[in-house]
């Protein structure tokens, strides 16, 4: 994990990780669809990065970013064409990976949280 990595607290996923980091994962995957430019994505870094590091969400829930200008495959993949963009996803027992939720939009701290706190169940 670079430092980048440990000052945010959230996992910065790419093309090349993004599958493999939700199949192996034990629980939900929060990922917020970003990209350095975006008004809305800026408001919601400070957030994301505060609930990754919540001590009420460790081992609940992976917290994880993804810059789609870094990231076209992964953000074609799950139809980012808008952002910012939440979603929670699972590894199925299949082996394949499913959309819990999928939210447009900045909805604020309270918004994002209650995505993560529906994720938990």
């Amino acid at each position: 994990m670079n430092d980048k990595n440990k000052k945010s607290g959230a996992v910065h996923l790419t093309d090349d990780n993004f599958k493999d980091t939700v199949l192996k994962a034990k629980m939900p995957v929060f990922v917020d669809f970003y990209a350095e430019w975006c008004g809305p994505c800026q408001m919601a870094a400070p957030i994301v990065d505060e609930i990754a590091n919540d001590e009420k969400y460790k081992g609940k829930i992976i917290i994880a970013k993804v810059n789609v200008d870094d990231c076209p495959e992964t953000a074609g993949e799950y139809k980012v064409r808008s952002i910012p963009v939440f979603i929670v996803v699972k590894a199925k027992k299949d082996g394949g990976i499913e959309v819990v939720s999928s939210n447009m939009g900045f909805p604020g701290e309270d918004g994002i949280r209650k995505i993560i706190e529906e994720a938990i169940k």
